[in-house]
């Protein structure tokens, strides 16, 4: 970055009375929210002071310094507080929500895209998912900008909390093979060697350092401060920094809380360099001893300066930036800081040291003081254009055809995208998929090999010349598909980043990320939170259930249909035909990329099912009904004259259900079978019925109309609790049949016995009832 890019060249010492400034600010927020707002219910409200207070040299140095309107940051969740007291001095928050954080319509209590007030770049809260998210957003940028060539450059960085590197989430993000050639890149790992409720003994930063280096990135260390590096030049000095290296994390630690005497009584040890240091100690005063000993590198604006200066940009990179945890508070470095609360007298003492008045804890800068004209020119410099919304391509909502024959809804994606690219060639532009090394297995390899695999340079397709490749890998810049490794986190984590694009740049993209189903439930947390902060996605589950019956149970899943009924932001569906995954598909991708859009799931089966038995009405009219039906949630499959009993069944198993709705008609019980789509919107035209939400109700008059109410079977290959809702729409007897053990490996016939969900199963289930 050259000196033209960045922040101006702010002396030292007002970069250091504004970091004092924020280090108050975010210290009065988080106590008003707890000691001065009324709490009437008594409830703890939180807030993480000593969090915050390592990162405000930090913050300080990044945004009055080196942060330009092109880059985005990801603030760890905890120093929120520091992030809100930015934004009041540089103008773009109202001091009214200073008094607010963690109150109803105010600030949140985690950096918030959707919910906060000013400008946030990534929402934060589900450790090491918020730390991550930069890297899966510098994806997106270069896939819109090669696409579209409207999403410019900048750097994405991460200020992440040294323990969030104990998430999982954070090596399978670094340790994939693309992200080292993310040179935008940059993460700040708040090193302060504290977790939430101790001293970590052996935070192990020199093991951290080299799996990053292995991983490819830059490495930038800054450990120690100006003042404690003039102790080092002196004679004592070497031995003096051997010392505190080879000290652990718990006894340094104490040293922070100790008076001078104690302290000059602790450092030298009781080794035979112990003479040499109490020398070296005895010629500084107390008070330069003290600031010396707590002079860490992360809490050094000229040592930081030179960390951010050093970034290549050719790779990723980390900057571990050693802080004390509390730094400036009268809590620091104690163990149990993390959610401690200064008292008011030790508040009003922090106020009197940072010339500040916890009477009037807000003020601001004086207008013509050096303090002030850096925050009005950092604002300035900040200062980002306004992003021109691009309205999403229209969508086709039914390409007119037919399926015949035997068929599988997971079949049908790859079918319905390809179909796409020639009924609607610039919504299928739109279109991005991205799968952990399962394309050919999840039926892409026909779309995969007519849009290409992103890359931002192109590479030589070595096997293209090769008879016996089916799946051509031709890697460019304008490909559609993106794979990463067999790491599903990343997958939803990219899925969820792509999907912002609408918002961060004005393109929208229609994301589809397609995995194994039972692995969702991993992907469960970082999929949420895509959702959670704004990202508009399809995440499609397939193959699924005990259907897949020969994997056995490691791949067979149970609960995944009623965690797409329950997640919030997202529409779910799990559909029987390939028609209906078709209209399901299309209208999906309808509601992605804008303002009042919506995710979806989508739940699909590898089992061949003889296409004809959808009925799909030849009438244009009727055809256009069961569209509507199909998107709504359900539809009647099998309609007698006098029903006895209803059969409702969804996904894989609606083939069994007309056989038994067949076999009952034999023994004199007539049937109606329900072919459900859409548990999730049928739950909530439930609640809209009873007046708990909004949404349409109609399709439960017309797929459940109360005249022809009767006692009902649920049926689906999955958790039996998913469809057993049903019966409260009319209020007839019910029985659910679904799995709710673990599956075995074995036939669909030995498999679909085992678990109840055979037609005799189906039978016997619909003459109990009656």
């Amino acid at each position: 970055m050259t000196t033209a890019q960045r922040g101006p060249a702010a002396d030292v010492e007002t970069l250091k009375r504004i970091e004092e400034r924020l280090l108050w600010l975010s210290s009065a927020v988080i106590h008003h929210a707890n000691r001065v707002r009324p709490n009437p219910s008594g409830l703890k409200v939180g807030g993480h002071q000593a969090s915050s207070a390592s990162m405000v040299s930090v913050m300080t140095a990044l945004w009055f310094r080196h942060l330009r309107p092109e880059d985005r940051v990801s603030v760890k969740p905890h120093a929120s507080p520091v992030l809100h007291a930015i934004n009041y001095l540089l103008g773009d928050l109202d001091a009214a929500y200073l008094p607010r954080l963690r109150e109803f319509g105010g600030l949140q209590s985690y950096p918030s895209r959707a919910k906060d007030p000013d400008q946030v770049d990534y929402s934060t809260g589900s450790v090491g998912i918020g730390a991550t998210a930069p890297i899966w957003g510098a994806v997106s940028r270069r896939y819109v900008d090669s696409a579209f060539g409207t999403a410019g450059t900048g750097r994405q960085y991460s200020l992440v909390g040294d323990a969030e590197l104990d998430e999982g989430a954070v090596w399978e993000a670094v340790l994939d093979p693309a992200v080292a050639e993310l040179g935008e890149i940059v993460w700040v790992v708040d090193l302060n060697r504290q977790s939430l409720d101790r001293v970590v003994p052996n935070i192990a930063a020199a093991k951290l350092q080299h799996m990053f280096a292995a991983a490819g990135w830059q490495v930038v260390t800054v450990k120690y401060g100006r003042l404690i590096q003039e102790l080092f030049a002196r004679p004592g000095g070497e031995e003096l920094r051997h010392r505190i290296d080879t000290m652990s994390n718990p006894e340094y630690q104490r040293l922070l809380r100790c008076d001078a005497a104690e302290v000059r009584r602790r450092l030298p040890g009781a080794g035979p360099d112990a003479g040499r240091i109490t020398a070296l100690l005895s010629e500084v005063d107390d008070s330069a001893l003290l600031a010396a000993v707590a002079n860490l590198g992360g809490h050094d604006q000229v040592a930081l300066d030179e960390a951010f200066e050093s970034i290549e940009d050719t790779r990723p990179t980390v900057i571990f930036a050693y802080t004390v945890k509390g730094y400036g508070l009268a809590t620091k470095g104690h163990p149990q800081n993390h959610s401690a609360l200064l008292s008011e007298p030790q508040m009003r003492e922090l106020a009197d040291r940072l010339g500040a008045d916890l009477d009037d804890p807000w003020a601001v800068f004086p207008p013509e003081s050096a303090e002030q004209r850096l925050c009005a020119e950092t604002a300035a410099r900040l200062a980002r254009p306004r992003v021109e919304q691009h309205a999403p391509p229209e969508v086709p909502v039914d390409f007119g055809r037919t399926p015949s024959g035997t068929a599988t809804t997971q079949a049908a994606l790859g079918r319905v995208l390809l179909d796409l690219s020639r009924a609607a060639p610039e919504a299928s532009r739109r279109v991005v998929t991205v799968s952990p090394d399962v394309s050919s297995t999840t039926n892409l390899g026909g779309w995969v090999n007519k849009v290409g695999v992103w890359s931002s340079a192109e590479r030589t397709d070595w096997f293209a010349d090769d008879a016996e490749t089916i799946l051509h890998w031709r890697e460019k810049p304008t490909g559609q598909h993106i794979e990463l490794g067999i790491a599903e986190v990343n997958l939803v984590s990219l899925l969820g980043e792509l999907g912002t694009t609408w918002s961060r740049w004005g393109e929208p993209l229609l994301p589809i990320g397609v995995l194994y189903d039972p692995f969702v439930e991993r992907a469960l947390e970082p999929w949420s939170y895509g959702i959670y902060a704004g990202g508009q996605s399809i995440l499609v589950g397939t193959p699924s259930g005990v259907s897949l019956a020969p994997e056995g149970g490691a791949h067979q899943s149970i609960k995944t249909p009623s965690i797409g009924l329950e997640q919030p932001g997202c529409v779910s569906y799990e559909t029987a035909f390939a028609i209906d995954t078709e209209w399901a598909l299309l209208a999906c991708l309808a509601q992605l990329g804008r303002p009042d859009g919506t995710s979806a799931y989508l739940r699909l089966s590898t089992r061949p099912v003889d296409q004809s038995l959808a009925s799909v009405p030849a009438d244009p009219a009727a055809r256009e009904r069961r569209r509507r039906q199909v998107v709504a949630g359900a539809y009647t499959l099998r309609r007698t004259e006098k029903p006895q009993v209803t059969i409702a069944a969804m996904g894989a198993i609606v083939p069994e259900a007309l056989a038994a709705a067949a076999r009952l008609d034999q023994v004199g019980v007539a049937a109606d079978v329900v072919c459900v789509t859409s548990p999730d919107l049928l739950y909530r035209a439930v609640r809209a019925r009873q007046g708990h939400e909004a949404a349409d109700t109609w399709i439960l008059d017309q797929v459940f109309p109360a005249d022809r109410a009767t006692p009902l079977v649920t049926a689906l290959d999955g958790h039996p609790h998913t469809l057993s809702f049903l019966a409260t729409i009319n209020r007839v007897a019910t029985t659910a049949l679904g799995v709710t053990r673990f599956g075995q490996s074995g036939s669909l016939e030995d498999v679909y016995r085992h678990h109840g969900l055979d037609t005799d199963s189906l039978v016997r289930a619909a003459l109990d009832l009656g």
